[in-house]
């Protein structure tokens, strides 16, 4: 038993899937290429760096130079450097002028200046001599430049001075020798650029010495207050050295006699600063190669997949057959997992659609053929013949063979634009209790004749089963179902007996509506339950007229019911001598 539209040509092998010719040109608007109009196809260039790796390690590194960055900032910690060392040179300084206030002081006596009158007052004043001894002395101990002013601001004393009979002799400190290996220049050179990056010490003020005129700390020593000032010292090379200084008023009995000025360069801070930042760079160092490694490891996992999937895609486009496969990487359980079996379902999906297009062309053109040679037969055969009644005979062969073909060529048409149509319309709940109660009295020829003497009353009925109050209501498009259920029916009452009957029945079960149709006739052939759902498959009743289906009925049936995710499938009633007593198509459609 088939379709209601089947033909008695039987379907002829597939033949196998030629993949479609590529365009000639490339993207839309470009002109082809030389190969492209050869008829070659020319796989895209691979890139040999990733640019979603560097894109990884780029987000990776930059946060970790600006962590690094910030890092080597250091400026609140040199500020308190700074302070501490400022405040252990306060200290020293006070303890300078004390003992400059104790042991460097001369006594003198002034006679009263009024007549007659006995006596004076005595006056105090730092004994130049006796304040280069003592400053000398003590600052044997310390790295630190001090210098003695006299209460008019002129230098008495000055540490880094050696004063004899041919003159004064200055003593300057040399700076460090730079290291003698490859490696340590390299590794401070390297520094000295980092460092070049780093905010420098430009807010500080920058100091002047000048020979014969105090500081702006000395200057404030001497009306008796403490000043203590970082300054920045204009190097030849690199950032500008750091001079710290303490001025503090030389007093005996609260009388400023002079000013200590205590100086030292920040060679120690820089030292310390300069420690905390190699430490830094090493953590940061290691931190770098651990974040490379897992940047490249981290990229290896996500772009690497991705280029291979996006090389088999491309050598799938340019190649000519189906030896390329994209690589099956769902194993790995994630979004890129996920998207390989994406493409290789639709990669197989596509090779299916090609292969039933094929299919479909091929099945086309064989059935296509068989009218068109009939109508050559006939129309050569009508030129050499000349008795009228073979003649009529051969129009109406010809006449027949024109209503096959036009009758084949628009259901090919119906079927050709199908899956376009289920693809773009919008589903709606359909009753199908409405629809088979509608069918049910359309085909019936007794409901449909009441009354009527031409009646045939051998002709087969229709029974309706369905549950009152059931709601049978599935999402879908109610022409096509209707289409469905019309083309079964017409398919039931063309194969049952006369006086026999068509029973349609639909329930409910689980959250799907199922629906039958049962008929009395002879039944499915053994083995043909899956043929008969092909297209053109043929199997028709014992003397009906050649030529009046086209065999797509059934299989334009399957389409539509797998298009609204549903299933059908036949069947034959068995006997209870185990013979077939008709056939019974089930459709089962998911319920809304």
């Amino acid at each position: 038993m088939a379709s209601a539209t089947d033909t008695r040509n039987s379907r002829p092998p597939a033949r196998r899937a030629v993949p479609p010719a590529r365009p000639r040109g490339g993207r839309e608007g470009t002109p082809a290429t030389p190969q492209e109009r050869n008829g070659e196809r020319r796989p895209r260039p691979r890139r040999r760096i990733s640019p979603l790796t560097l894109r990884i390690l780029a987000v990776n590194v930059l946060a970790l130079l600006l962590l690094a960055a910030g890092l080597l900032y250091l400026g609140r910690y040199q500020d308190r450097l700074i302070q501490a060392e400022l405040e252990a040179l306060a200290t020293e300084a006070r303890i300078f002028a004390s003992a400059l206030g104790e042991g460097a002081v001369q006594r003198n006596f002034i006679p009263s200046d009024i007549p007659g009158e006995e006596g004076g007052r005595e006056t105090y004043e730092l004994s130049p001599e006796l304040a280069r001894q003592m400053v000398r002395r003590l600052v044997e101990a310390t790295a630190t430049r001090t210098r003695l002013y006299g209460v008019d601001g002129h230098t008495l004393s000055d540490s880094r001075v050696l004063t004899g009979s041919m003159g004064g002799i200055e003593i300057r400190e040399l700076p460090q020798p730079a290291p003698g290996d490859a490696l340590s220049r390299a590794i401070n050179e390297l520094y000295s650029r980092l460092i070049d990056v780093v905010p420098s010490r430009e807010d500080l003020p920058l100091y002047r010495e000048a020979p014969d005129a105090p500081t702006p700390d000395v200057e404030r020593a001497l009306v008796g207050e403490t000043a203590a000032t970082a300054w920045r010292v204009e190097a030849t090379s690199g950032e500008p050295e750091l001079l710290l200084t303490v001025a503090v008023p030389v007093q005996r009995y609260r009388e400023v006699l002079g000013a200590v000025l205590l100086s030292r360069g920040g060679g120690e801070i820089d030292r310390a600063i300069r420690s905390v930042r190699f430490d830094i760079l090493r953590v940061f160092a290691v931190s770098l190669l651990v974040t490379v490694a897992m940047s490249l490891y981290l990229a290896g996992t996500i772009a690497r997949p991705i280029r291979r999937l996006a090389q088999a895609a491309d050598r799938l486009r340019a190649g000519h057959g189906r030896h390329t496969e994209i690589p099956d990487l769902t194993a790995r359980g994630d979004e890129i997992g996920e998207l390989s079996g994406v493409l290789r379902d639709m990669t197989a999906a596509l090779w299916a659609r090609m292969d039933a297009i094929e299919r479909f062309a091929a099945d086309v053109a064989h059935e296509i053929k068989n009218p068109l040679t009939s109508l050559r037969s006939a129309v050569e055969t009508a030129n050499r013949i000349s008795d009228p009644d073979r003649r009529a005979r051969l129009m109406a062969i010809i006449a027949d063979d024109v209503q096959r073909l036009d009758r084949l060529i628009s259901d090919i048409s119906n079927a050709s634009r199908l899956d376009a149509e289920l693809s773009r319309a919008e589903l709606e709940p359909v009753d199908l209790g409405a629809m088979l109660g509608m069918l049910a009295e359309m085909h019936d020829p007794v409901a449909g004749a009441d009354g009527d003497e031409d009646a045939d009353p051998t002709a087969p009925r229709i029974q309706l089963d369905l549950t009152p109050g059931e709601r049978l209501v599935v999402p879908g498009l109610e022409g096509r179902l209707t289409q469905v259920f019309q083309n079964l029916i017409a398919n039931a009452l063309s194969f049952s007996p006369p006086g026999g009957t068509v029973r349609l029945s639909a329930r409910r079960t689980g959250g799907m509506v199922e629906v039958t149709v049962s008929d009395d006739g002879p039944g499915i052939p053994e083995g043909k339950e899956e043929a008969i759902f092909e297209r053109f498959y043929t199997e028709r009743p014992a003397g009906e007229k050649f030529g009046t289906h086209s065999g797509l009925g059934l299989s334009i049936s399957k389409q539509i019911v797998e298009a609204h995710d549903g299933t059908i499938a036949a069947t034959n009633r068995p006997t209870a001598e185990g013979r077939a007593a008709g056939a019974t198509f089930i459709v089962r459609l998911p319920s809304s």
